[in-house]
């Protein structure tokens, strides 16, 4: 076990990767990670990040330094041809569960060049780029790759790898994983400036269902917008890559010399997911397991969620904490989140993109209606709740999303996650009974409500414990919510969750072991 070059393979240095690297670092495990590029993608390609990412970001350490390269998402108006209002999306107007504002506009190479400084500091990841997979192969006691770089081919073992690689993987190709196709596929120019006079572009982010061209146009990082056009028949890439082409679309918004075109491409727009995540010690990640219309922002997003899933999971099984099969959590917990989200895109994106002057009617007079009604504007909402299966436990506000609390601590603001740490929490009226009633669990912190620490957050904390009528809570490392109850019974099932007793009364080699690197949660 201990001759392994690390516990986790992880291939490609995206935005998953790169999460997951950072998160399995902090947790002491030793990764390996191999990117085929020398340096980071040097042009904006994802646009938005939503609360929930930026936490997972707080929790790397770089949530500072990424905003600086981000900006509070503004309103999301779909508007007619003429210009009527059909719906608005006002983030700034939604509170967000994470303390966080409710979704970002960003700048990608900025927020990559961040966390790769923090992995830079990590001692138990190593970056090798310029690397390339070629071939991958597993057994019963770990996994083993063929890279081609600067030096040579090199072989790297490791316990586990996990595919970061894209939507080309080659790791998904390795595993023969098929791709589950959502029969929608929409191809897009898309084109991305600098601005020099911000006062010229609108201060919202647009959907122009217009039929003679679908367009979006959207805030991107600081200093920095975004223009998408829907190609229609018989357009080809070459013709709309042209520069005369492009001006003459951007000359409705009479901008040309308040932005510089920074890049031009063309993309195929569409909805697919991978019909497994797992084989044996192989996992898929990020766009090599899925792949979103970007209607609905949550492309990147969804990726770096699975990297916050996989992480406390795998670093679990790392140290012993955990029977392997915890992993078997992960596609069944994300592959849902997953769907839901593309479901959704895709869903936006048929508003978008008709054509059919008949259908257009139709669907501005129905979205007027509605809008003059005062009803409330549909919303991207949070996933379903983790099913039966996954690793929570039946109870209420189990497999959601667990708040995040802001308090003022003489006269700083602080953040709960910042207060309690990594690894599990349990939080609870413990008093005098913590040592004797609630036995102790290897990567879980058990918190009183009485603690001072917790006294800039206790309001918060309590009126969710009454709302959900529970004693205590048990929050997973990724923050998600194990379970409600009884502090003591909370602890128990956790245990039995990450290991059954079955597994414990029978470890295997796999089961059991605990390399160099880890450390506690």
């Amino acid at each position: 076990m201990r001759d392994r070059d690390g516990d986790v393979l992880i291939v490609g240095l995206g935005p998953t990767g790169a999460v997951l690297a950072g998160l399995l670092g902090a947790h002491g495990v030793r990764v390996i990670v191999v990117e085929r590029d020398l340096d980071i993608y040097p042009l904006p390609r994802a646009a938005h990040f939503d609360h929930e990412i930026m936490r997972v970001y707080q929790q790397l350490g770089v949530g500072e330094a990424v905003l600086e390269h981000a900006r509070p998402a503004p309103a999301y108006e779909f508007r007619a041809a003429d210009g009527t209002v059909l719906l608005r999306m006002d983030a700034s107007s939604r509170t967000s569960p994470s303390g966080w504002a409710t979704g970002y506009m960003f700048h990608q190479p900025g927020v990559e060049r961040a966390v790769r400084t923090k992995l830079a500091h990590l001692p138990t990841v190593e970056i090798r780029l310029g690397a390339r997979l070629e071939a991958l192969r597993q057994d019963l006691e770990g996994v083993e790759a063929l890279t081609v770089g600067p030096g040579g081919e090199t072989r790297i073992t490791a316990r586990f790898a996990v595919g970061c690689d894209g939507a080309s993987s080659r790791v998904r190709e390795t595993l023969d994983v098929a791709l589950e196709d959502f029969q929608f596929d929409e191809p897009w120019l898309v084109v991305d400036v600098r601005v020099l006079e911000p006062d010229r572009l609108p201060n919202v982010n647009l959907q122009l269902c217009d039929p003679a061209r679908p367009t979006t146009c959207v805030l991107m990082g600081p200093g920095r917008h975004r223009w998408e056009f829907m190609l229609l028949d018989g357009e080809t890439a070459d013709q709309v890559l042209d520069d005369a082409f492009i001006q003459a679309r951007l000359a409705r918004w009479d901008c040309a010399d308040a932005v510089v075109i920074e890049r031009k491409a063309v993309y195929r727009f569409h909805g697919l997911l991978a019909e497994r995540w797992r084989d044996g010690r192989i996992l898929l990640a990020g766009d090599a397991a899925h792949q979103m219309p970007p209607f609905a922002g949550q492309g990147m997003c969804s990726g770096v969620r699975d990297a916050a899933n996989l992480a406390w999971k795998l670093a679990a099984v790392v140290r012993g904490e955990a029977d392997a099969a915890l992993l078997d959590t992960y596609g069944p917990e994300r592959a849902p989140h997953v769907r839901d989200y593309i479901n959704l895109a895709i869903g936006m994106g048929r508003v978008v993109c008709a054509l059919d002057p008949a259908v257009v009617a139709a669907r501005d007079a129905a979205m007027t209606t509605r809008r003059e009604a005062g009803a409330a504007p549909l919303t991207p909402a949070a996933p379903a709740p983790f099913g039966a299966g996954a690793a929570v436990m039946p109870s209420p506000g189990a497999g959601v999303l667990f708040p995040q609390p802001w308090g003022e601590d003489g006269g700083s603001m602080v953040r709960l996650d910042d207060v309690l740490g990594q690894g599990a929490w349990l939080i609870a009226d413990l008093g005098c009974h913590a040592g004797r009633d609630v036995a102790r669990v290897s990567g879980v912190k058990a918190w009183d409500l009485a603690d001072v620490a917790l006294d800039p957050f206790r309001a918060a904390l309590r009126a969710w414990l009454d709302q959900h009528e529970a004693k205590g809570v048990l929050v997973r490392p990724d923050r998600y919510v194990f379970a409600t109850g009884d502090p003591a019974v909370l602890m128990k099932a956790y245990a039995d969750r990450l290991r059954p007793r079955t597994a414990r009364a029978r470890p295997t080699r796999d089961e059991g072991a605990v390399t160099r690197g880890g450390g506690g949660a």
